[in-house]
């Protein structure tokens, strides 16, 4: 390989060739590892370890290799997986352990929208398909999305006049100010029959390395075949391991 060192070359550009030197097939290397795939000189190497060893960027094995020591900066940087990729883990497992509904929505202007989900054979009939729209007042993915889309938002929304799909479709500004306000306490809303007859549903919040909420997480069950008491702890363990997947910990805002 030919050498690189050239005079013009920074020492910082040199320390971050032998960091990118490593991937995650070859995560252990040898000095002369590192000096044949750099194609700097070897005493140069041996110079830029030793200051990425004294830095903790690198660390040694007992072997004598080198690997990868900025794990601090691992746990720093924001996740680039699509939302989607880091739910469907969290999704499939809901789906498996209750056997009914499980969607996964995001925001969008004034409605929620279904970006996956997986459904049950015999479980209630849903309006609602991947790539859909739910009002944000009469679901539960919806309800937990307007509860934090911010005060103009949800005095647009409501001053729109949320329209009644069901008897028991909550609609009054009081009550729905009053609704979204207990979601922002307790990162889930709980749906009776709102939406579709015979369909309740709870709905919890997931949030992303910023402590912004991004999305909403429900299971869907037909009305008397579950306590939803039940269901509001399995719903928000898995809303709790997508927005730490995303980056959230603990005391880093809405979840």
């Amino acid at each position: 390989m030919p050498r690189t060192s050239e005079p013009g070359r920074s020492v910082g550009s040199r320390l971050l060739q032998v960091l990118f030197t490593f991937t995650p097939e070859d995560s252990a290397l040898t000095l002369a590892d590192l000096t044949r795939r750099t194609g700097l000189p070897h005493a140069t190497v041996r110079r830029l370890v030793h200051k990425l060893l004294n830095a903790g960027a690198l660390d040694r094995t007992p072997g004598g290799r080198f690997t990868v020591g900025l794990w601090q900066l691992g746990t720093l940087a924001p996740l680039s997986v699509p939302l989607r990729t880091v739910a469907l883990p969290f999704l499939e497992d809901l789906h498996a352990a209750l056997h009914q509904h499980v969607q996964l929505a995001v925001l969008e202007g004034h409605e929620a929208v279904v970006i996956e989900r997986f459904s049950a054979r015999d479980a209630v009939d849903l309006a609602s398909h991947v790539g859909g729209r739910l009002p944000l007042h009469s679901s539960a993915v919806g309800k937990v999305l307007l509860a934090h889309a911010g005060r103009t938002l949800i005095e647009a929304y409501l001053a729109a006049g949320p329209a009644r799909f069901t008897a028991r479709t909550v609609t009054d500004p009081a009550n729905l100010r009053a609704e979204l306000s207990a979601c922002r306490r307790s990162g889930t809303a709980t749906v009776r029959g709102e939406m579709t007859g015979g369909a309740d549903s709870v709905g919890a919040r997931i949030t992303d390395g910023h402590g912004r909420v991004v999305a909403a997480l429900s299971v869907v069950v037909r009305t008397g075949s579950l306590d939803l008491a039940t269901v509001v702890a399995p719903v928000l363990a898995g809303a709790f391991g997508i927005s730490r997947r995303l980056g959230w910990r603990p005391g880093r805002g809405a979840a």
